[in-house]
């Protein structure tokens, strides 16, 4: 690969590396994020404001490259993303960063698509195959040092630092990009399929919508709640018919027929879910429990982060060599069961390096779902669909961390607020909750009854998530064991103790 081409690919890496960095940087900085902007109802939106229209606009964006170059398509969406980096960097109020995140998630739809896609035209499968290899140690660095430098950041600089960062990193991207990159101003025929994006997007905002509001705003009988469920399965219903008759579907619906395909796409979406227990909450907990700094808090969730990256590394070496993919998946619904049911050990005075320890195990039942998921959902498409097949395990994911973010973020705000006014009373309550006092400063500046309420709210608040996600790794448990385990392409069976090396996920993904 010859030096200009090499600057080109680091061009292409490092736009493509700014979306997940994004998401992980964040959960050691939402804390001081609501008590400077409060809204600490409304900080879940942080998220799901990012990973709805990133899901959605993922397929648009690839559609986009089809019709005019891949290069231009890739570009666009750096800007974008900038563009709301930018902006939620001088957000002034919670509204202003919600909004401003949604604007960089139809940027970041764009980064990951973008990149394969100008990989796959820039160099020969040979070497396109080494470079996925390199790919697939992104998404683990992201999930390791994310939180460490939101950590950093928020306390060295400001939490605004943590959109400010991708502004210089973009630059210097785009740039490697425009001067060493040149193809072939060549269109492919595609069509987009607008009106399936439209509808999943519209799918997806009702359900997070219904998960953060039901039990919490408004009442499961309320006219708001009955009008969201009932805009959900209608759109739900219309997205269905639509990818039907659509020439370029999101997602083939002809996939869903094969059962295990459908069943890793379920999993997929727990594992999504679960996964921002620890991106997102569990930091919440690490500074307004135990008082540790958004640096410290970054740190102590390490062993969940190692935990995921280590084993779906590891189960990947076994199902390429063993052929079996099915036990893994059942014993990833396991240890994240048993990784969930830990976190009801946390209290507010639990020892600060067993709480970080005790991340470790739901971690690594994330991990094991999500190469296993991989491998399966691969494994079950017909060559013609691998495109939309690869696309459908980002999809789910992206759904469940955005429906998870949503409905975690209700049962936390709820389980706080509801302990805070039991013990406080409903006024000083409400002043604390509205007025921003949720950080780490501003609680020990409270009196010691104050702060002993906030640390038992925020406690109980992690427990009510814990809850939710020992059902989420129980239901991936259960659907686990309806996976049928067929060869894996390449000639292995199951069974078989043959030597020969199974494909592994970056060839097939080639």
């Amino acid at each position: 690969m010859s030096r200009r081409l090499y600057m080109g690919v680091i061009g292409v890496i490092l736009g493509m590396i700014m979306a997940p960095l994004d998401g992980m940087m964040l959960g050691p900085a939402l804390p001081v994020i609501v008590g400077d902007l409060g809204g600490a109802q409304d900080f879940s939106w942080v998220m799901t404001a990012y990973l709805v229209p990133m899901a959605a606009a993922t397929p648009i964006w690839g559609k986009l490259g089809d019709l005019f170059g891949r290069r231009p398509a890739y570009l666009s969406a750096i800007a974008v993303f900038l563009l709301g980096s930018a902006l939620a960097g001088v957000s002034q109020e919670m509204w202003q960063l919600i909004a401003f995140r949604v604007v960089q998630g139809l940027g970041g739809g764009g980064l990951m698509v973008g990149a394969l896609a100008l990989i796959a035209e820039l160099v020969p499968p040979r070497q396109s195959a080494r470079l996925m290899g390199l790919f697939g140690v992104i998404m683990p660095v992201a999930l390791i040092a994310g939180p460490l430098l939101g950590g950093v950041f928020t306390e060295q600089l400001s939490w605004r630092w943590a959109f400010y960062i991708n502004l210089p990193v973009g630059a210097v991207a785009a740039l490697l990009i425009v001067t060493t990159i040149r193809l072939e101003a060549r269109r492919i025929s595609a069509r987009i399929d607008t009106m399936g994006a439209l509808l999943l997007t519209v799918v997806l905002v009702a359900l997070s919508l219904l998960a953060s509001w039901v039990g919490t705003r408004y009442t499961w009988t309320s006219a708001p709640i009955l009008g969201l469920a009932a805009t959900a399965l209608l759109a739900l219903a219309t997205f269905v018919r639509v990818e039907q008759q659509a020439v370029e579907p999101i997602v083939p619906l002809r996939l869903f027929a094969d059962r295990s395909f459908t069943l890793a796409q379920i999993l997929r979406l727990t594992a999504g879910a679960a996964m921002m227990v620890f991106a997102a909450f569990l930091p919440l907990y690490m500074q307004l429990a135990k008082g540790a700094s958004p640096t410290a808090s970054g740190l102590l969730i390490l062993p969940a982060m190692l935990g995921m990256v280590a084993v779906s590394v590891a189960s990947g070496q076994i199902i390429s060599r063993t052929g079996r993919y099915r036990g893994l998946a059942i014993l990833g619904g396991a240890v994240l069961t048993v990784g969930m049911l830990t976190l009801f050990v946390l209290e507010p005075d639990t020892n600060l390096a067993l709480a970080s320890a005790l991340t470790l195990l739901g971690g690594a039942g994330v991990g094991f779902i999500m190469q296993s998921t991989t491998i399966i959902t691969i494994n079950s498409a017909p060559p013609r669909d691998m495109g939309a097949a690869s696309g459908s395990v980002t999809l789910w994911h992206t759904m469940g961390a955005s429906l998870g973010a949503a409905m975690l973020g209700a049962l936390y705000t709820s389980r706080l607020a509801t302990t805070i006014e039991d013990r406080l009373g409903g006024e000083p309550a409400g002043r604390i909750l509205a007025d921003g006092e949720l950080t780490v400063d501003a609680v020990h500046r409270l009196p010691d009854m104050a702060q002993d309420a906030i640390r038992a709210g925020v406690t109980d608040g992690v427990h009510g998530m814990a809850a939710a996600g020992l059902a989420l790794g129980t239901i991936a448990f259960v659907l686990a064991w309806f996976i049928r385990e067929t060869a894996l392409r390449g000639g292995t069976t199951p069974q078989s103790t043959r030597s020969e090396p199974i494909p592994t996920l970056e060839e097939h993904h080639v």
